[in-house]
């Protein structure tokens, strides 16, 4: 049997430490490969281009093009590597918007090399990372930001938060669809919906998948962003 090809990773920060200490770490870990870095979005754009990587470790706030155009131009054009946020902190307003633009999840700036390898594989696998606490957390406050704006009149420009709750369910789901979406959104893994809703792991997978071809979204990161903001899963409240 022979053995899987490495995951091949490129790190983009505008920190020269930060690239160098997160390649140090990844390169420690079985199975993983640095394919090359990056010190901003239009750099990390020419290298994935040249370099086809699976993962692309991409932090937000740099020079000549941010890390969300980037992702935003990564994922169209180059839909089979996927992009993981760097950030500092789990609800940095930005984060939101770049699983907005497909990037499959986020890791902190602190992660251990084990974090770090684990949430390269999980992606690289095809899954998101998103904690359930962490999608909660994330959610809620920009549904939180959304409300505050329509409060105070300030709805000017494109809002990046999810909308409010506009309906529970939908037509273009079954119920079963729909209530596999609502705990999608709440961080369960495809086991946990299994024990939950009392099916196998593999039925989960398939209504899974249904939901996505059907919403026409990429993965589960987004399936969670759409719940909330069509109201499939009202913040505070229960699916």
């Amino acid at each position: 049997m022979s053995e899987q090809p490495p995951v091949r990773v490129l790190i983009a920060d505008d920190q020269a430490m930060v690239r160098e200490g997160f390649a140090v770490l990844l390169a420690s870990q079985p199975g993983i490969e640095i394919a090359g870095t990056a010190a901003d979005g239009l750099e990390a754009l020419v290298k994935v281009a040249e370099l086809r990587p699976d993962v692309v470790l991409m932090d937000v706030r740099m020079p000549e093009m941010d890390g969300l155009e980037a992702t935003a131009q990564i994922v169209a054009s180059t839909p089979d590597t996927k992009v993981l946020i760097l950030t500092t902190y789990d609800l940095d307003e930005y984060v939101y918007q770049a699983l907005c633009a497909g990037a499959s999840g986020f890791l902190l700036k602190d992660a251990s090399a084990r974090q770090l390898a684990e949430g390269v594989r999980i992606v690289a696998a095809g899954e998101s990372l998103l904690a359930p606490s962490a999608t909660r957390r994330l959610i809620t406050e920009f549904t939180r930001l959304a409300g505050t704006e329509a409060a105070t009149g300030n709805d000017s420009g494109p809002h990046h938060g999810p909308r409010p709750p506009a309906r529970t369910s939908l037509p273009e789901l079954t119920e079963r669809e729909t209530g596999v979406l609502a705990l999608i959104a709440q961080g369960l893994s495809n086991t946990e919906i299994g024990s939950h809703l009392f099916v196998t792991e593999s039925t989960v997978k398939t209504h899974v998948s249904k939901v996505l071809v059907k919403l026409g979204l990429r993965d589960r990161t987004q399936a969670a962003i759409y719940a909330y903001e069509n109201g499939v899963v009202v913040i505070g409240g229960k699916d």
